[in-house]
């Protein structure tokens, strides 16, 4: 049995500075001349030899006038009726979550329930009227 038909899964590493027959030799693919070529020649990202860099030669773009985008947890009417958990008349109420919750209109109700939710969607605020439910913004 042979093994022709196996590939090398690692390619072997170029060793640099063995001599000019070895592909990376001399230079070691450094080129010649310049702070590259030098051993201590590593700069960090963005350096341009001690001129302004770019980053600090533009004026800061936007700024602190940007509205801050609220990012909702999503909980949809048919998960709240599927929960046998809740009952009818019962408050429910999504303050104590980590992330601000919106009620979402999918689904059915048949609860009376009253909701107290950081948002609500135009159909489910009117699904839960609709059963005699009450909906509560809450503020954050």
């Amino acid at each position: 049995m042979s093994n022709n038909y196996l590939t090398k899964i690692v390619k072997r590493t170029k060793r640099h500075g063995r001599g000019i027959g070895s592909g990376r030799g001399k230079t070691s693919g450094r080129g010649t001349k310049g702070q590259g070529s030098r051993k201590s020649g590593n700069v960090r990202l963005g350096f341009e030899g001690g001129q302004t860099p770019v980053y600090r030669a533009f004026p800061k773009w936007g700024g602190g006038f940007r509205k801050k985008k609220i990012v909702y947890r999503i909980i949809n009417l048919e998960k709240i009726e599927k929960n046998e958990g809740i009952i009818a008349g019962q408050v429910v109420n999504f303050s104590s979550e980590k992330f601000s919750v919106k009620v979402l209109g999918k689904g059915k109700l048949s609860k009376k329930l009253t909701i107290k939710a950081a948002a609500f969607s135009q159909t489910a605020s009117n699904k839960i009227i609709q059963e005699g439910g009450e909906t509560q913004v809450i503020k954050e």
